[in-house]
């Protein structure tokens, strides 16, 4: 069997065209597949759309409904707890996921050694050239600051075994990012490019905003390096006013020149504030998330599913 995991949020015209694609692609698989359709607290009939999708001999289809959004990623991890296939792979409803691909993906990991068949953009064509260009600083700044390696352009979209899954689902913090996490537990994974393509329906909820605090969120959670910058710009900053004191002292002395400025010490002053609640900035963002971590709070709340029979 072969699970498959599908977010929705506000999907309700994208989910029968997802169905009905998908359908296509699973003779060609040589796998039963078992549909997980997870609603993160949609606003409009996606839950009503999902119910309404027909079960067969080939193709069983689930759902987990939300009690509210709780976002991707947690809707990503409902999806992989409730699946049972001894494949799983993640898809967006969208379309922007290449159904086609599946049965390539399953032939390379039925017959290789690997654990995990992921997938990643060729290119960003279609894509706001801003969003384009802070997506790469971003791949670019991770992989120079985290031991964890992550391939830039790579999507969610991937097939993993079972044994990859379930090393997946040991990682139970609250703060997740499915990116890294995946590349986290390690196993052997290949991928396969593929051109960008459009949604099939229906409007992203992922602004420039949700995904810049996304991308924060995964620096913040595979790496201390921002704590090491910000000591290192204190460390800086100590070292400087050390020697300009020191300068000021002994120019007095020596000159008999008098400090003056006034413009030049409020500047200074300010500056050094500026630094000092931009560290204090990066030391609470850490502190929230170990907040957040210790309260031990549920990843999700399932208001109705279906059952697995």
């Amino acid at each position: 069997m072969l699970s498959i995991i599908v977010p929705c949020f506000n999907e309700e015209e994208a989910i029968p065209l997802f169905f009905a694609e998908m359908e296509k692609i699973q003779p060609l698989t040589g796998k039963t597949f078992e549909y997980i359709f997870v609603d993160d607290g949609s606003k409009d009939g996606t839950l009503k759309a999902i119910k309404q999708l027909p079960s067969s001999e080939g193709s069983k289809v689930r759902f987990i409904s939300f009690s509210r959004n709780f976002g991707k990623e947690a809707a990503l991890y409902a999806g992989l707890q409730a699946s049972t296939g001894d494949l799983v792979t993640v898809m967006d409803v969208d379309l922007q996921d290449p159904p086609e691909l599946l049965p390539q993906m399953v032939q390379m990991i039925e017959n290789s050694d690997i654990d995990c068949v992921g997938t990643r953009r060729a290119d960003r064509a279609g894509e706001p050239p801003i969003r384009s260009f802070f997506a790469k600083m971003f791949y670019h700044l991770i992989n120079k600051i985290s031991d964890t390696y992550m391939v830039d352009g790579a999507r969610d979209f991937r097939l993993m075994t079972r044994q990859m899954v379930d090393s997946v689902l040991e990682v139970t913090e609250y703060n997740r990012f499915s990116k890294g996490i995946f590349s986290w537990v390690g196993y052997k994974t290949k991928y396969i490019s593929f051109e960008n393509r459009e949604r099939s329906a229906g409007e992203t909820s992922w602004s420039f905003w949700k995904l810049f605090n996304y991308s924060i969120d995964g620096i913040i959670n595979f790496s201390d390096a921002p704590l090491n910058i910000a000591s290192f710009i204190g460390a800086l900053s100590c070292v400087g006013s050390g020697i300009a004191l020191i300068f000021i002292v002994f120019r007095a002395l020596i000159f008999g020149d008098p400090t003056s400025g006034w413009p030049s010490i409020v500047s200074i002053l300010l500056f050094i504030g500026g630094l000092q609640l931009l560290s204090l900035g990066i030391i609470g963002k850490y502190i929230g998330k170990i907040f957040l971590e210790t309260k031990k709070r549920p990843i999700y709340i399932a208001k109705e599913k279906s059952s697995k029979d």
